[in-house]
């Protein structure tokens, strides 16, 4: 098991990234990965709290990831660093745990905006000739999310972040049926608390809906647990199941698609009714959240849609779902769309 050695989440916490991070550096020179815009809003003042006591060197990251980790490989083997601060959205952490991964280096996760789980996991997204792919690298030594920077990011972004988390509840099912039929190793402990991330979600959708008292707290720190979910487990089957193969596979055929997490809330609805599960409940949480909760809202047509469904599985065909069970052809799709509300 990899789990993160400290996490914080609060407000006003610029002068406690700082402090994590020199504490992670064990007072080396620190590496500060940031997107332009979380730059604007946030890195540039704890780039200059960090820098009144330790050097430091900033890099935006502008373009794809696997440009970026060429460009921060060669950063590295020029200076010695005792730490990256990852300061920004999903592309800048992935960017961010890969390097410090690569360079057996600590990571400290400073989230600017929660639409997934990539804040708190040990996993990477990555993009090989086009086309999107998960890797393992090391989980966070700490993770900061200052409540006070995430709560002014779009409504969008923290609604992707409850699809990503509502996708466990069938991620969670699938694991099961795999272990059922394959033989895979299924962890109830991590699966437990994967599902339990989903369900703070169900319970709580109106009231992050309207943005109510700590409603983002509770967004951050499912987010958080479905990361520790995967170090559990030691990979991100707890959390990823055949919702999110749904959400690569649209990630192929769109060029510009909707949110990572935007596609596995939709997705989970679908995915629900498969299992036979409370596809309702999804439907309803997203909808209350202000998520996308069917395709005219996903800003996807039906036959793309459609499509994708029918090559989910092969986009892993090692990670058994209920999708490699069944193996539904368009017809099939299209009708579970129509009994699911989703066209």
């Amino acid at each position: 098991m990899e789990l993160p050695n400290l996490i914080i989440i609060g407000r006003s916490l610029i002068g406690k990234v700082a402090e994590v991070a020199l504490t992670a550096s064990s007072g080396q020179p620190i590496l500060i990965i940031v997107g332009k815009t979380s730059y604007s809003i946030y890195g540039r003042s704890v780039s200059e709290t960090i820098a009144n006591k330790t050097s430091i060197e900033v890099h935006q990251v502008e373009s794809d990831i696997s440009q970026e980790l060429e460009i921060i490989r060669k950063i590295l083997s020029k200076n010695k660093f005792g730490a990256i601060v990852g300061i920004g959205g999903g592309k800048v952490i992935d960017v961010s745990k890969a390097s410090a991964h690569e360079a057996g280096i600590r990571l400290v996760s400073v989230p600017t905006i929660a639409s997934h789980d990539g804040i708190a996991s040990p996993m990477v997204s990555m993009v090989d000739s086009g086309q999107p792919y998960s890797r393992m690298a090391s989980m966070p030594f700490a993770i900061v999310a200052d409540v006070d920077v995430i709560e002014k990011a779009p409504h969008r972004y923290l609604a992707s972040g409850c699809g990503d988390l509502v996708a466990k509840y069938t991620a969670v099912k699938d694991w099961k049926l795999s272990h059922k039929i394959t033989g895979e190793y299924f962890g109830d402990y991590s699966a437990s608390l994967a599902y339990m991330s989903a369900e703070i979600i169900f319970r709580n959708a109106k009231k992050i809906g309207k943005r109510r008292h700590d409603s983002i707290r509770t967004v951050v720190e499912a987010l958080i647990s479905a990361g520790v979910a995967m170090g559990i487990a030691g990979s991100s089957r707890p959390c990823s199941g055949s919702e999110h193969l749904i959400s690569h596979a649209l990630g192929r055929l769109i060029e510009d698609p909707p949110l990572h997490g935007e596609r596995c809330g939709v997705s989970t609805v679908l995915m629900a009714l498969l299992h036979k599960a409370a596809w309702r409940r999804v439907k309803s949480a997203l909808s209350s959240i202000g998520a996308p909760s069917d395709l005219s809202e996903l800003g996807v047509d039906e036959q793309t849609f459609v499509k994708a469904v029918v090559m989910a599985p092969d986009i892993r065909p090692d990670r058994y779902t209920i999708l490699h069970k069944l193996r539904p052809t368009e017809s099939d799709v299209r009708r579970m769309l129509k009994e699911a509300e989703l066209g």
